[in-house]
């Protein structure tokens, strides 16, 4: 095991000024804790001090390499500082230490004296510490290590040249939906690899499982792997390994520079403290918003089958009632036998709609024991429990915001239980998954339901009739339309359209099984938008030639069939290629389609499906209107913004 493989950049202070041993060990420590090499930073320390108590760990020659055998490292690590002025560090020859290197191992194996008797042999020689002592920066340090460990062990140098059959980078690709762009990353990725020489293969985490899946071995003799993703997968199996996450648009639009940095070593090594079956994801270094954004996708991504398969079956029913000339009363939808039959099944899948979203949103905060809090949280708030009506109350039903609620807040509260329960004897190691998560986690996310569901009832009933009472004036729904429609094109499958499908599914889980107009129009709308950019692509590349290269001539027609299969991500690689012409112009198609779609009171009962569940919609001849008058305008806009282009002869 190399130096150099087990202290990186973050884990060395140079030019300390600590003034005593005890600082130094604190110092030492600390940068161990920064690292995330430590389970628990007392623990550790703790047996620092009594390998200090057997006997100075400093060696003399200005340097002193304390270390420490224990259950608190996660994995082993070094770290290193430099003190110019020297510290009292009880040195045998009685010099102060300028050098202090601390190494941190765990209980199996004996990896601290391999690594203690190579910094020896390495530190003999004074000019290499004398170079370690005067390095500037962290990154000088390191690679006045590499090249003294590469002059005294040429074997290990020669090694990689050998170096496995496999694969150099491994990559996961994934989104909330599993469609377009998990696998437009994965293809970026591959190709990028194969132009840089590059060994690389790429797990696909899409609609219809794990594809590609990648095997223990092959990540263990890699150099490192790239997550590009915007919900949580499977990271505990990549412990130890340098591991770099990112969303996965940049996935799609900068894979060389993800590929280079694995390569290059520019990459944490990433240290899990779940099982290899743990399904949390490394956030380290995301900000706040971006943990908010994977947490929902992930509840989103879970989601998103029960809503489209569901809704579909209810809209067949509605469909089917509609033929028969059914009145359109309380009892439309299950006035005839088969209606009833595909809106009772239909019904069922949809009712695990909130129930899912909040189980998988815990789920990705808390991993596996945050699934039953927020199974249940989802339920309490489809039926409106409370202290007064645990078994449901109409008028609490919290709907789709109270599922958001239960599935974060519950998630975070199980995750503070977890670290309060880390302090737990070892002995109840066995029982806390299996009792103690459950039990408390039951308790906790009950009481907090039952106390939220009258709130959060009255805000999802003051929603919900703001927005039956909107879809009776078009002075309201008409721009509430074109606001979604246009945040559909915005980023194209990103978190604007995602905000924007989620809050049209949402409402349609209040309308699914009444005669609320509202949702619809809003669903319709919001799928118009989404349909708008690819066929607006794919009219410019036909109609305006001129404007386009040959390739991207050559890709255009493609995007009339996404279009009409409702999959904005086919418009993608023209926003990327020209974002300043494509999505503005995107935008206004696709706002000024759902406007009409609301203005001519379309409605749409699947929430899902394109040209596919054309039946489904109300006014459909008018949709298909909309439609075409939303992708002509942003056909013509980008005619207008995009100028001709001179292509080579």
């Amino acid at each position: 095991m190399r130096i150099t493989d087990l202290l990186k950049a973050d884990g060395i202070k140079l030019n300390s000024s600590v003034s005593s041993k005890s600082a130094a060990i604190e110092e030492l420590v600390a940068l161990h804790d920064k690292c995330g090499n430590l389970k628990d930073v007392a623990a550790y320390k703790e047996g620092i001090l009594k390998r200090e108590q057997m006997g100075t760990t400093a060696i003399g020659m200005e340097v002193a390499i304390p270390h420490a055998k224990s259950e608190a490292v996660k994995a082993p690590a070094l770290a290193a500082i430099t003190v110019p002025n020297g510290v009292d560090y009880e040195s045998p020859d009685g010099a102060p230490c300028k050098l202090i290197f601390m190494i941190a191992a765990t209980m199996d194996g004996d990896v601290h004296l391999e690594v203690l008797a190579r910094l020896m042999q390495m530190l003999m020689h004074e000019d290499f510490t004398g170079k370690l002592k005067a390095a500037k920066t962290p990154e000088e340090f390191l690679d006045i290590i590499d090249k003294q460990e590469t002059a005294q062990f040429p074997e290990e140098a020669a090694a990689p040249a050998a170096k496995k059959d496999g694969y150099q980078v491994l990559a996961v690709t994934a989104c909330p939906t599993g469609i377009a762009h998990t696998y437009m990353a994965a293809e970026a990725l591959q190709k990028a690899g194969d132009k840089l020489g590059i060994s690389v293969k790429v797990e696909t985490n899409g609609s219809g499982g794990a594809k590609n899946v990648l095997t223990a071995k092959e990540i263990a003799d890699c150099d490192g792997i790239i997550i590009a993703a915007d919900k949580s997968v499977e990271t505990a199996r990549f412990d130890g390994k340098p591991v770099l996450s990112t969303k996965v648009a940049d996935g799609i639009h900068k894979p060389e520079e993800l590929i280079n940095r694995i390569v290059n070593k520019e990459v944490p090594v990433f240290h899990s403290d779940k099982k290899a079956d743990s399904s949390s994801a490394s956030t380290d270094g995301e900000s706040f918003g971006r943990k908010l954004y994977k947490h929902l996708m992930n509840g989103v991504s879970h989601m998103l089958p029960f809503v489209v398969a569901g809704g579909i079956f209810i809209a067949i029913a509605f469909l089917i009632d509609a033929i028969a000339g059914a009145p359109q009363d309380g009892n439309f939808g299950s006035a005839t036998p088969v209606a009833a039959w595909f809106k009772a099944i239909g019904g069922v899948a949809f009712g695990f709609m909130l129930p899912i979203l909040a189980g998988f949103i815990a789920m990705s905060i808390a991993d596996r024991p945050g699934l039953l809090v927020g199974f249940v949280g989802g339920s309490l708030a489809s039926i409106g429990a409370t202290f007064a009506a645990p078994g449901g109350d109409s008028t609490s039903v919290s709907g789709f915001l109270g599922a958001l609620l239960a599935g974060f807040i519950a998630g975070w509260l199980l995750k503070m239980l977890e670290k309060a329960c880390d302090h737990l004897p070892r002995a109840l190691e066995g029982i806390k998954p299996v009792l103690i998560y459950p039990l408390a986690g039951l308790g906790i996310v009950g009481v907090m339901m039952c106390a939220v569901n009258p709130i959060m009832g009255v805000i999802n009933t003051a929603m919900t009739n703001g927005v039956s009472e909107m879809s009776k004036n078009p002075a309201l729904i008409v721009p509430l339309c074109a606001l979604l429609a246009g945040m559909m094109a915005i980023d194209m499958g990103g978190p604007f359209n995602k905000a924007a499908y989620v809050t049209a599914a949402g409402l349609l889980s209040t309308g699914a099984m009444g005669s609320n107009e509202g949702p619809f129009m809003i669903m319709a709308a919001v799928m118009i938008g989404g349909m708008v950019p690819p066929i607006a692509i794919a009219l410019s590349t036909t109609i305006f030639k001129s404007r386009w290269t040959a390739e991207e001539r050559k890709n255009g027609p493609v995007n009339f069939v996404m279009g009409l299969s409702f999959i904005t991500e086919g418009a993608i690689p023209y926003a990327a290629g020209h974002p300043l012409q494509v999505i503005p112009s995107c935008i206004v198609g696709s706002a000024v389609a759902g406007a009409l779609s609301a203005l001519f009171g379309c409605t749409l009962m699947a929430p899902h499906g394109g040209i596919f569940v054309l039946p489904t919609i109300g006014n459909p001849l008018m949709y298909f209107l909309a439609l075409v008058i939303g992708s002509v305008v942003g056909m013509l806009m980008l005619a207008l913004l995009k100028k001709p282009i001179k292509e080579n002869a």
